[in-house]
């Protein structure tokens, strides 16, 4: 009896054991198929700047491509305002060339002619003092008047040392300060013209990548703050499917694994794709996704870059992944 016990507890190890082992190369040889859905990129749209909407070109479904004009503020404010910063630039380098260049030719002549005016002068002060001077002490003359002629003396001399200045600082030209603070209001004038054609470019609404129109917000006539939302564009590209793989698969799929898509629609056309990325984080099954096994098991979260989506594939859309079976 308790050979029989010990030989029927060996059988049902054996088997036990066998079972497993057949499991594990049945799941082996079992073909991948993993279930996800479409996850498509969008972008909310709307001007930089704000103004009164002129038109509007595109509609909801329509498809748009990438740099094409989906609507168009009123252009004329923002037109003046350029206009406004190129005078303020050209003054701003006329300014500078005329500090580079420094004085006319004219102006240190002109200097030079009141320096000589004021010399001549001052000669004649000068002889006139000395004239007086002889006079005083023979009673020919006041005191009075000699100091006049003193008075007239210094500042003949003066204006001199005034002019001799004068046409120092025009041959010297500008400082180098002056030169430099000229320079850079030629810099803060570009700036300042750069930005008004920016602003004006912005009166155009662009679309950034090939798609389709979701949703069309605004109407021609409005006045439209800065940032607010014009259209929902859903993007042509990437399109991605979102799929979840359990742990004991995990290393069939590494990224950038060759896999196909299918959708209930057309099961027999499959989309060709590539793992892009696989979660390094255990997360459990969503609901809005449909497996064979427990909604509760843990997966990993891997994203399948769609290679040839023609369009039929829909935000949400499930589909089925499996192994491509092309060799590499």
């Amino acid at each position: 009896m308790k050979k029989f016990l010990i030989a029927l507890v060996l059988l049902a190890a054996a088997v036990a054991i066998g079972w497993q082992i057949q499991g594990k190369f049945r799941r082996a040889d079992e073909p991948l198929k993993l279930y996800g859905n479409v996850d498509i990129r969008g972008v909310d749209l709307g001007f930089r700047v704000a103004g009164k909407l002129l038109e509007v070109l595109k509609d909801e479904g329509d498809a748009v491509k990438t740099g094409e004009v989906l609507a168009r503020l009123d252009r004329q404010p923002y037109e003046h305002e350029l206009a406004r910063a190129e005078a303020e630039l050209a003054a701003a380098e006329a300014d500078a060339r005329m500090k580079k260049s420094g004085f006319r030719s004219e102006e240190i002549e002109q200097a030079r002619a009141v320096l000589e005016e004021s010399r001549v002068v001052a000669k004649d002060a000068e002889r006139a003092h000395q004239r007086l001077a002889g006079l005083v002490g023979g009673g020919g003359t006041s005191q009075q008047n000699l100091e006049s002629a003193e008075a007239l003396l210094d500042e003949a001399k003066q204006r001199v040392k005034v002019s001799e200045a004068k046409l120092k600082l025009l041959e010297a030209g500008f400082r180098a300060e002056e030169i430099a603070a000229a320079a850079a209001k030629v810099a803060q004038a570009q700036a300042a013209r750069a930005s008004a054609a920016l602003r004006l470019e912005d009166t155009e609404l662009k679309a950034p990548s090939d798609g389709v129109v979701l949703t069309r917000a605004l109407e021609p006539g409005a006045i439209v703050p800065a940032g607010a939302t014009a259209f929902a564009l859903s993007l042509e590209k990437p399109v991605w499917v979102r799929a979840y793989v359990h742990e004991r698969e995990l290393g069939r799929v590494p990224p950038g694994t060759k896999v196909l898509i299918t959708t209930d629609g057309r099961p027999d056309k499959p989309f060709h794709g590539k793992v892009g990325f696989v979660s390094p984080r255990a997360e459990f099954t969503p609901k809005s996704v449909e497996t064979p096994e427990l909604r509760t098991a843990l997966v990993y979260r891997l994203r399948v870059v769609v290679e040839d989506s023609d369009g039929s594939l829909r935000q949400g859309m499930p589909v089925t992944v499996s192994l491509d079976p092309t060799p590499p």
